[in-house]
């Protein structure tokens, strides 16, 4: 594309963009940039500070209301700035601002952080004045209701921010497949709020430099090319520092660098360090007490639920209410699923009427209006309420809460060699796929997702994939 052309095109996008966004720039009333940070960051870190006073307000009152004495209410108040101070000290107010995405469940070692040193400073302070400490029972009350009130409240800042603000302009350099996925996970992934306004190949990006057109009105610089040029990502991060504009890469060895656990530092050299060793026992034996801990607090818990759905499938469409279908495990070892049936009865025989399971391009499908559904089967599903049946299937051993999705056998046996990597560990409930897709996701990026997973499987991963699936079931994107 022309020079002039080009030009012209990023600079329409980018006024479409302005005159869409004027409303709510008008609402929030803040100028654009702020002390040369951009408006989106320095109003999210004062939100999220807000939510912090608040979280210690609600601590407050939650001990008032167990009634600790007035002077533990007015202690816990009177040292908010050191709260706020110890917030700081985890990174609590930074990260958004270097991150592409913000997800509250990923501070939840920083919260735990920020909690346990703010109350140990408040007792210091405490003890140097010569006040009557917390009793043991005050400070359980005092952790675990600022926890909860610190995390609910950050989650809430960033649903308004993300509902207020508009999207973060962004300039795609990149091409190939690399340039495709970073677009499917902008499409997959809408609590991102990125949008981008112009895309530029290697080849034009070469002339990107300060003042350049490309980058007027944009906020963040996305390079996803094949090989990366070290003299314009260079180049790139001198602007940027003088622009404030913020930069991601997207490594070419996307592949590859999905198994990578982290990037650290020997002096100045940045080293990948891979994670080529199996799950220890200890890690194995701590994902299945979590796994009978849940399943089994949750069939509890849910009980009038789960004979509530029943008992509407009963009257809705008759027996049965529950859909057995074997499945593969671990290692590709047979066993029977259960869900709450969804289809009609007999549907299951009648799969290939509506799919011929030899002509599919891969070893999955998942039809968006299978006709064999009921109207409350479509209710469900959307829900995931469905699913819920397969809890007894995590406390029997046969699943666990998380993992990759339990396939039919007929499509298991048409996997490849290089497929068969997702029955090295047991078949979840959730998993990857749900969160970051579910049905929209095809088979390569589903199978992205899981190889990451099977191949960094931690309690600490799956708990983070826990609190991710709440998010995903009340989206309801790609359930079907």
């Amino acid at each position: 594309m022309p020079g002039g052309i080009e030009t012209q095109a990023v600079s329409d996008i980018t006024g479409s963009w302005a005159a869409a966004a004027t409303a709510r720039r008008r609402l929030l009333d803040v100028p654009l940039t702020v002390g040369g940070r951009f408006r989106r960051d320095w109003l999210r870190r004062r939100l999220l500070a807000a939510g912090d006073v608040l979280a210690v307000a609600a601590a407050a009152v939650v001990l008032r209301l167990s009634h600790a004495p007035d002077r533990v209410v007015l202690e816990v108040l009177a040292f908010t700035p050191g709260w706020l101070l110890a917030a700081r000290i985890c990174g609590l107010y930074d990260r958004d601002h270097r991150a592409l995405r913000h997800l509250t469940v990923d501070e939840v070692p920083r919260i735990f952080g920020m909690v346990l040193g703010g109350s140990a400073a408040l007792i210091l302070v405490l003890t140097l004045a010569g006040a009557p400490d917390l009793t043991a029972d005050e400070r359980l009350e005092l952790w675990g209701s600022t926890i909860g009130s610190v995390f609910a409240l950050r989650a809430g800042v960033r649903l308004l921010c993300r509902s207020l603000l508009p999207p973060e302009r962004t300039l795609l350099i990149g091409e190939g497949e690399l340039a495709q996925a970073v677009r499917r996970k902008l499409e997959l992934l809408p609590d991102l709020n990125v949008e981008i306004v112009a895309e530029l190949d290697a080849v034009a990006a070469a002339g990107v430099g300060e003042g350049s057109p490309h980058l007027r009105g944009v906020e963040r610089v996305i390079v996803a090319l094949p090989a990366v040029d070290e003299a314009l990502l260079a180049r790139l991060l001198h602007v940027a520092r003088l622009q404030q504009l913020k930069v991601s890469l997207v490594p070419p060895l996307r592949a590859r660098l999905g198994t990578a656990v982290q990037l650290t530092h020997v002096s100045d050299l940045p080293v990948v360090e891979y994670h080529t060793w199996d799950t220890s026992r200890t890690t194995a034996l701590a994902k299945r007490l979590l796994d009978v801990g849940v399943s089994g607090v949750l069939l509890l818990v849910l009980a009038p639920l789960l004979l509530l759905v029943a008992a509407a499938i009963r009257l809705a469409d008759g027996s049965p209410v529950l859909f057995v279908q074997e499945r593969a495990g671990f290692e590709g070892r047979a066993f029977r699923m259960l869900k709450f049936r969804t289809m009609r009865c007999g549907a299951h025989d009648r799969v290939r009427d509506v799919v011929d399971l030899d002509a599919l391009p891969a070893p999955m499908f998942k039809l968006r209006d299978d006709p064999r559904v009921t109207r409350l089967g479509r209710v469900l599903r959307s829900l995931s309420l469905d699913e819920l049946p397969q809890l007894l299937n995590v406390l029997r051993g046969d699943m666990s809460l998380v993992g990759p999705r339990p396939e039919q056998l007929d499509l298991v046996a048409r996997y490849e060699p290089e497929h068969r990597f997702r029955l090295t560990v047991k078949p979840g409930l959730t998993g990857p796929m749900q969160v970051y897709g579910r049905g929209e996701l095809d088979f390569e990026e589903r199978l992205a997702l899981e190889r990451d997973y099977v191949e960094n499987v931690s309690l600490a991963r799956d708990l983070r994939l826990l609190a991710l699936t709440l998010g995903s079931v009340f989206r309801r994107n790609g359930a079907y």
